[in-house]
């Protein structure tokens, strides 16, 4: 049977973490502007900035150091004289406050980790509108030395953008779904503009992409963009996006399905701030559909304002989206296995994997779509010299030690959407290592987010076989090499499948972070 680390990596797989944007991990991977500031006396360090408002809510500035090896002793002296003035940074019960300065120590960290400190910053009583100033963090580390940065902190105008909580939407595959969305503002300033950030599944395509809009790929969602609008809020009022926008159900979708989406409204300076903390985005490109409008619904002044608005209550403007796709459209998955002829002692390549037959999409989200994992036990008499890095140990922990070579049992999984008539493929080298006829076998396991099994359309095709004729003297003999037996339920092994699942009512940025996938037409 296999052991329960087996379901510990299936958990992990595609999931790169759930955050809140006052407490995102910053971008610094992606952005090599931020990975070499502040850093030439020895290692690097990043703070995000932050935007309080008189009367408005704490902010969190966290402190990174951008090394491959977390440090285990270091001290971080913080001074805070710049911002004393309007801003009140907390501190820590691990810290010690000389005046404006503060000094955190850790010695021994038996857990390191890159964040080095967070920080609690707070309007002052009587802090204006227009105010900055900057932290100055110095960090001291035994062997790798000192570094600097510094982090922003800017007194903003205080607005309370509001959304409806829930929106319910319905449509069957190919169809075009009005979505009827919009902002309020219950706070005592005018807005001045808007920005409006979705993210959503498989099935919550945008019907239009729009010349105000930013599209991203790969990492955040399988469909992510921001929208720039310009627009006044009034104190009080509300504005509704035009009529043309809505979604566009892919034509492969899976149905019956519930998808799910999330609208998220901001101020255009508490974008660029969430914009910047946030891991990777990817790619992004701008729509040509012409211009995403936002109307008021209520009397509005034209503003003069240069001053940046913070949201004091970004609780309340996030819109959850549930789309109910309709109809009957499910999905035919079919395992590859592979035959080939080979010399022992020979390193030949073995490349299996599966087709979608659809009609449906795979790995496309939802409450009764599947997912589809690959068990390839690789033929005994060979050895993986290569391992693809879709692939782990079926007995190991998905992580570092994905695409290792030398394991009997692969787990191999994608989360990518698969379309109908695509093909996975998962790419081994194999050395042989024994005359004969070498069997084994890839074997389909498909979950929901439930964490059961699932079946598709046609389950006898689930399974494949790897045959691997030899010849040649070994000098172990001959004879069939046999598969590898597997014993226990399978089931354990789809057991954590829907920790991949953008659950139901999972409030929130979930960030899947895609892996390469092999794509055949």
């Amino acid at each position: 049977m296999f052991k329960h680390s087996t379901r510990r990596w299936l958990a992990g797989l595609g999931v790169a973490g759930a955050f809140v944007a006052a407490s995102a991990t910053p971008a610094f991977a992606a952005d090599p502007t931020i990975a070499d500031a502040q850093g030439a006396e020895g290692f690097s360090l990043y703070a995000n900035d932050v935007i309080v408002a008189p009367d408005g809510p704490e902010k969190w500035i966290s402190l990174y150091s951008l090394v491959d090896e977390p440090f285990t002793d270091y001290t971080v002296k913080v001074d805070r004289s710049a911002v004393d003035g309007f801003a009140e940074v907390q501190t820590p019960d691990s810290c010690a406050g000389t005046g404006a300065v503060l000094t955190c120590t850790v010695k021994n960290d038996a857990e390191p980790d890159l964040d080095l400190l967070s920080l609690a910053v707070l309007p002052r009583d009587g802090a204006k509108a227009g105010q900055e100033g900057q932290l100055a963090f110095t960090v001291t580390t035994p062997d790798a030395g000192t570094a600097t940065y510094r982090s922003t902190v800017t007194v903003g105008e205080g607005v309370d953008l509001t959304s409806e909580p829930f929106v319910n939407l319905a449509g069957t595959p190919g169809s075009t779904v009005p979505a009827p969305l919009s902002v309020g503002n219950q706070g005592k300033t005018d807005a001045e503009d808007a920005v409006l950030f979705f993210f959503g599944s498989y099935a919550l395509a945008p019907a239009k992409r729009y010349e105000n809009c930013e599209y991203f790929e790969d990492n955040f969602g399988e469909y992510a963009y921001a929208c720039t609008l310009d627009a006044t809020v009034a104190a009080g009022g509300s504005a509704k996006l035009d009529d043309s926008f809505g979604f566009a159900v892919p034509s492969d979708a899976w149905a019956p399905n519930t998808d799910y989406g999330f609208a998220i409204w901001m101020t255009p300076a508490d974008w660029q701030a969430f914009r910047s903390q946030v891991p990777d985005f990817g790619k992004s490109a701008k729509g040509d559909e012409g211009v995403l409008k936002l109307t008021p619904t209520a009397p509005s002044r034209t503003l003069a304002r240069a001053m940046q608005q913070t949201d004091v209550d970004p609780t309340n403007n996030e819109t959850m989206i549930q789309l109910a796709v309709k109809g009957n459209q499910k999905a035919d998955v079919a395992a590859n296995g592979a035959t080939l002829d080979a010399q022992v002692g020979a390193t030949v390549p073995v490349t299996v994997g599966f087709t979608n037959n659809g009609p449906a999409a795979i790995n496309a989200g939802g409450e009764d779509g599947i997912y589809t994992l690959a068990l390839v036990t690789l033929p005994k008499g060979t050895t993986a010299v290569k391992a693809p890095e879709q692939c782990a140990d079926a007995e190991g922990e998905f992580g570092p030690d994905s695409g290792k070579a030398g394991a009997a049992v692969y787990a191999c999984f994608v989360p990518d959407v698969v379309g109908s008539g695509k093909k996975v493929e998962f790419p081994f080298s194999l050395r042989v290592d024994q005359p004969g006829t070498l069997a084994g076998k890839v074997e389909l396991f498909h979950g929901g987010p439930d964490e059961t099994t699932r079946k598709d359309l046609n389950p006898a095709n689930d399974t494949a076989k790897i045959v691997v004729k030899a010849t040649g003297d070994g000098g172990q003999g001959g004879g069939d090499g046999g598969t590898l037996p597997i014993t226990g339920s399978s089931t354990g092994l789809i057991a954590g499948i829907g920790a991949l699942l953008l659950a139901a009512g999972a409030g929130g940025y979930v960030v899947a972070r895609r892996r390469k996938t092999r794509f055949v037409a």
